[in-house]
């Protein structure tokens, strides 16, 4: 688990093929002398876990499946990345509950300098975007960031200077793909609302103004 509060940046060393997966060798740009073989670490936004660590520089193996979901399969040698390593207990919860599991890809689709800040627009599948609301979280390559507005197949968000210094993510053009993990609360829901559907009487209308009432939502 994570945070979306990204550590800093990594920078890709070597891309191994193996079959239909990858090994990729990372090379922190900051201090993790702490993580060891096992440790959990999200690279843009995948949680992969590390299979060695020595000379400042750890390999990960990237399994066809992650390869198919998100944009580490186009990542090239000497590009960078956002790194984070897993939450501990003990941790401040500062952006929100990520778990590294990609849902997809987006792609910049505008890019505007406001001020001090950016603001990006990014285009997304429609079945990733139902699970979107203005003001709520969104991580795109792993940063937990506040959605400003939302529509069918789009999302805007603001990149505070903070942000831009310890990410990635400014240096993106138009164009670019970033991964996208949607907040995880809205998907339980969802899942929570089907599976009450199916199960329930025939003739279930599924989520209306009767099931809302019924769990607590209505007035």
């Amino acid at each position: 688990m994570f945070t979306g509060l990204v550590e800093g940046i990594g920078e890709v060393k070597e891309i191994t093929p193996v079959g239909g997966d990858v090994t990729l060798a990372i090379q922190p740009l900051f201090e993790v002398s702490d993580v060891r073989s096992g440790d959990s670490v999200a690279v843009n936004g995948v949680c992969l876990t590390v299979t060695d660590m020595r000379q400042g520089i750890f390999r990960v193996d990237v399994s066809g499946e992650t390869l198919s979901r998100s944009t580490m399969g186009r990542l090239s040698q000497g590009d960078q990345v956002n790194l984070e390593r897993a939450l501990r207990f003990s941790d401040r919860l500062g952006g929100h509950l990520v778990s590294g599991h990609v849902d997809g890809v987006g792609r910049i689709l505008k890019r505007e300098r406001k001020q001090k800040s950016w603001l990006l627009r990014i285009g997304m599948d429609e079945s990733l975007a139902k699970y979107t609301i203005e003001k709520g979280s969104i991580a795109l390559d792993g940063i937990s960031l506040t959605i400003n507005r939302c529509q069918d197949a789009f999302i805007e968000v603001n990149i505070i200077p903070q942000t831009g210094k310890a990410t990635i993510i400014v240096t993106k053009k138009v164009g670019d793909p970033v991964n996208i993990e949607t907040d995880m609360i809205g998907k339980y829901v969802e899942r929570f609302f089907i599976k009450e559907k199916v199960s329930g009487p025939s003739g279930s209308k599924g989520i209306d103004k009767e099931m809302l009432t019924k769990f607590g939502f209505g007035d």
